[in-house]
Parts: C-alpha cells; structure tokens; sequence
C-alpha cells in the first residue's frame, strides 16, 4: 500500500483536524456508492479507509512515523542484536555465531554435528543459546549437551491471529464477499453476512499458526467505514437532512435517501430546525426486525445573500418578534 499521507493527499505535519477533512471529502468523492459504473472504486475506497486507520489513531500514526509499523499496519521486523552472517560479525557488531545442526526426535532436540566450541561472550555461543534467547528457554537444556522440549509449555490448541478488516456500510447491511490479506501471509475470500457491522467478528477456522496438536483459528473483527451521509446507531441509521426555509415554514414533501433507495418524508408547516423523523424500518438489517432510520431536519439558507429576504427578516424581527431561548433563563 501507498504511504497514507500520500493517499489522502496531506502532509506529515497536518493535524488531526486536517487529515479527518481530507479523508470525508475523498469518503465522499470515491465511496462505491456514488461510483457504480467504476469497478476500482471499491478498491481506491479500501485504500483510504486504510490510509485513515493509520493516521486516524494517534498511536498508531506515531508507530508509523517512527517507523514502528508499515503502511498496512503491520509491525516492521527490526532484526536481532548481533545477529550477523555465519562465522563474521553481527550488522551492529555483535559476536560471531557458530552454528551447529541439529534433529528432533523422541528424545527432544539433538546435535548432529558441526562447529562445536563455544562462540565469542556476550552472544550466540550456540544454537541452543540462539533457542533460548528467541524462544524464552523453549528448548531449555536438560544438561548442557542435550536441549529438550518441555511438552507442557507448549500450546497444543495452535495459536489464534487476530486481524481487522475495514467496510463499507453498504456491504455491512447488505452482506458480500471480500478478499482479505491475513497476517499469515494467505489471502481468502470471507463471506459478510448482512447486517454484521461494526465489532463483530467472523472466525476462520483452521487458518491461524500451527501447534503441535492443532492449528488455531483467525478471528475477524469488522470495523465499518464512515458513510458520507449516514451515522451508525446500533441497530439504526442517523441522517441529517437539508430543507430551505420555506419548506420549514409552509410544509413540503422532501427526499431522503436510505440504503435501499430514496424515500419521500413529509415536512409538517413549521417545522423547526433539529426535529427529528423516525422511518421505520430503514435501519440496519436485524435477526428479527430491522432498525430504523432518523432524519434530522436542518434548515439551509441560501448560499449567496438575498436583499429581499433580509428586508423580509427586518420586518418580522420588528413587527412579530419573538424570543425562542426564554425557557433557557
């Protein structure tokens, strides 16, 4: 993946202000939805939602900036302390390594031959050492010549991975399939089900790391992108709606979108800015019964100034006023 500043199109000192406006405005510009008839949109969409996981966390962009972590989020692999060529010196000058064979068997772990000796202090003086330093003692010696195994520090279940996969909130409603990269290195396709957002997890068994009695399992937990309209609320979808000042005053017919097509919402005379509508049903999908949509009314006034309207105001402020905060004192 790109570097996420590049993809949002910010530089490495803008803020947290400025990097949440750059990813809404190209949220907004590239979100499948808005694109149907391009078939990478879905793919440049994925990419700035990742570029935003990034540099939307603060932890997680200063990882990055410090070089912690990838583009992708994955931990950089920083290498071993005196870890060199075999027989030469470590890339920062550690100890020379000699390395020695060995076999498994019933027994534990065996040498087989090669370079005995010890190696230089303060490093690998051995393989075993090299075990023992990596592992944490996994192969902790049973005398000095013969490292075993311990059976019971080991996990015989395999290992569980955890990874995050980021989507859009059109395919959380109404489910599909996805291509994933798993930390493992393989790349599945996951079936969505619909109405499977934002924190659950979909577990794929058998496809985490390997034990010696099983393989684990990767546990996916879903995170849903930000829509450009609508706001998740549980199982309901938040949404606020433009009206001008007319319509707010003499009433009207307006239409709000939904995930499954637009629906026309009446606006009762007098309606004041911030009342909210509630339409049944155009929520998330549920088990049972879906969630419902609310729609926020806001009124929008025009964006160039307007003489005649101002004169309008000028005399309803001195002819009828009145006070709409009294009950705030």
């Amino acid at each position: 993946m790109r570097d996420p500043y590049e993809v949002l199109g910010v530089k490495k000192n803008a803020d947290a202000a400025a990097i949440k406006s750059a990813f809404r405005k190209l949220a907004k510009k590239l979100h499948p939805d808005a694109n149907k008839n391009d078939p990478k949109a879905a793919q440049r969409f994925s990419e700035i939602n990742s570029a935003y996981e990034i540099l939307g966390e603060d932890d997680k962009r200063k990882a990055f900036d410090r070089g912690e972590i990838d583009a992708e989020g994955k931990p950089k692999f920083q290498g071993f302390e005196g870890f060199g060529p075999r027989g030469g010196r470590g890339a920062r000058g550690g100890p020379d390594i000699n390395f020695e064979q060995f076999s498994f068997g019933p027994d534990g772990v065996r040498r087989a031959g090669g370079a005995g000796g010890q190696g230089g202090q303060g490093g690998f003086s051995n393989f075993e050492d090299v075990l023992n330093n990596m592992f944490g003692g996994l192969g902790g010696a049973r005398g000095r010549g013969r490292p075993h195994v311990v059976e019971e520090e080991l996990d015989h279940a395999g290992r569980d991975v955890a990874a995050e996969v980021t989507i859009t909130l059109a395919e959380a409603a109404k489910g599909g399939t996805r291509r994933v990269h798993l930390p493992t290195g393989k790349e599945v396709d996951i079936k969505i089900p619909a109405g499977l957002g934002e924190g659950k997890q979909i577990r794929l068994k058998g496809q985490g790391l390997p034990g010696p009695g099983a393989i684990g399992d990767v546990i996916i937990t879903l995170r849903v992108a930000p829509h450009p309209h609508f706001t998740l609320d549980g199982a309901n979808l938040r949404i606020d709606v433009p009206i001008t000042l007319y319509e707010a005053v003499l009433g009207g017919k307006v239409r709000v979108p939904t995930l499954d097509g637009a629906v026309e919402l009446n606006i009762p005379p007098g309606t004041s800015s911030g009342r909210t509508f509630r339409i049944g049903g155009k929520g998330m999908p549920g088990e049972g019964k879906a969630g419902d949509l609310y729609a926020t009314v806001r009124i929008a006034l025009p964006a160039k100034a307007d003489t005649e309207l101002e004169d309008l105001m000028r005399h309803w402020r001195e002819e009828k006023p009145y006070d709409p905060r009294k009950d705030l004192k």
